[in-house]
């Protein structure tokens, strides 16, 4: 079952029962190894972690829920180390193989989740998405990936990075399975779309990027515009992209110290040089930062609530493909930071977003999204869907 494309965790197989019939029943999906699993111990990337974990009697719910829908899981996938990373590399464990452009690389937290699905080893899986770990891998392998809205889908039993911004989603290589899961996992929404949703974009997202992607994305923008209809222009001024990323620091940072610091300093965790440097900066993060972060993350949510309203945002999933295996760490952290102005949208504002595979760029995959109203995540799902089969 292991293979080479280093997607899975090398855990003896443990027998995890999943119902004989169900929604999902002739599908197999691979796990995160954030979520508990009973008969597995979770590792969340660390080998310090993998070492204290023992092996857990309780799956996590969001996991049982697929089980229980018929779906068959296959292992645990690997994941950046302490889920606090967006690269796929992992100095302890190696980088999963992205599927669909294998010199490039897979991005993360959730880089096993996405190498499996992309490498063909299961069907769907599941990831964890606190500042892009769904929609960064997803649009880097070419696969069809959501953030869900927040608190949408249980996080009990999963390893936390940052309590109020962590959302556990998912990836398929098929528009069609991406809905049968997303409705297994989801349920009804609490706040669904309209028959026929109202699109809009923006000219001043799309500006973020260069010419060729810009240029790369306008098939995809077609895609939608013929299964759905033309996106109108989003009027009036954007909230400030740049205060949107720091306050998305400044908490990521203040939670992520609180949920891994005392380990971190206690066991005198050996970490990988990018993700020490991360924690090294979160443990400088002040209360009084975090608070400021927090009240500013209030205000930006409900600019872009009053810009946007029920419509739906088309926006770039991120401002290029992935970087090359064999990229400098300068090359990475920037691609990282001009991301995160585009993925801290939803994440400020707790709101659901799709990543579709509809473009490519230099033989590379390169995603394009939809972000809806807080609620609407199954009707954003099949909306993705429609326009895909379009």
């Amino acid at each position: 079952m292991q293979d080479n494309a280093f997607a899975f965790m090398p855990y003896p197989p443990a027998d995890v029962p999943h119902a004989p019939a169900g929604p999902l029943a002739g599908y197999t999906f691979a796990v995160k190894d954030l979520f508990d699993v009973a008969g597995y111990p979770t590792g969340g990337g660390s080998p310090h972690i993998l070492a204290m974990s023992g092996i857990k009697t309780r799956t996590a719910p969001a996991v049982q829920r697929l089980l229980d829908a018929g779906a068959e899981l296959t292992g645990k996938t690997h994941t950046n180390e302490l889920a606090y990373s967006m690269t796929g590399k992992n100095i302890h464990y190696g980088t999963p193989r992205n599927g669909a452009a294998p010199n490039r690389i897979p991005g993360g937290s959730s880089s096993g989740s996405a190498s499996a699905v992309s490498n063909g080893l299961c069907d769907f899986a599941l990831g964890t998405d606190t500042g892009g770990s769904v929609r960064t891998p997803a649009s880097y392998c070419g696969l069809f990936g959501l953030r869900p809205s927040h608190g949408r889908v249980s996080l009990e039993n999963c390893q936390e990075l940052s309590r109020s911004m962590d959302t556990a989603g998912y990836f398929t290589r098929d528009a069609l399975l991406f809905e049968q899961v997303g409705h297994c996992l989801l349920g009804d929404d609490p706040a669904p779309l309209p028959a026929k949703p109202s699109l809009t974009v923006s000219e001043e997202l799309f500006s973020l990027l260069s010419v060729p992607v810009r240029q790369a994305l306008q098939p995809a923008l077609e895609m939608i515009a013929a299964g759905v209809g033309t996106p109108a222009l989003l009027g009036g001024t954007l909230p400030d992209l740049a205060e949107a990323y720091w306050a998305f620091r400044h908490i990521q940072g203040y939670e992520a110290w609180r949920a891994q610091g005392d380990n971190i300093s206690r066991h005198g965790f050996a970490l990988g040089p990018d993700v020490a440097s991360r924690f090294a900066w979160a443990a400088t993060v002040t209360e009084d930062q975090y608070r400021h972060a927090c009240n500013a993350r209030d205000l930006l949510r409900g600019a872009w609530q009053k810009l946007l309203g029920d419509r739906v945002l088309v926006l770039p999933t991120l401002p290029d493909i992935a970087p090359l295996v064999t990229a400098g760490e300068e090359e990475i952290e920037l691609t990282r930071r001009l991301s995160q102005q585009l993925l801290a949208i939803s994440v400020i504002c707790g709101t659901p977003q799709v990543t579709l595979p509809l473009a490519h760029k230099d033989g590379a995959p390169l995603g394009i999204s939809l972000l809806g109203p807080r609620g609407s995540d199954l009707s954003l799902v099949r909306l993705a869907a429609r326009i895909a089969t379009h």
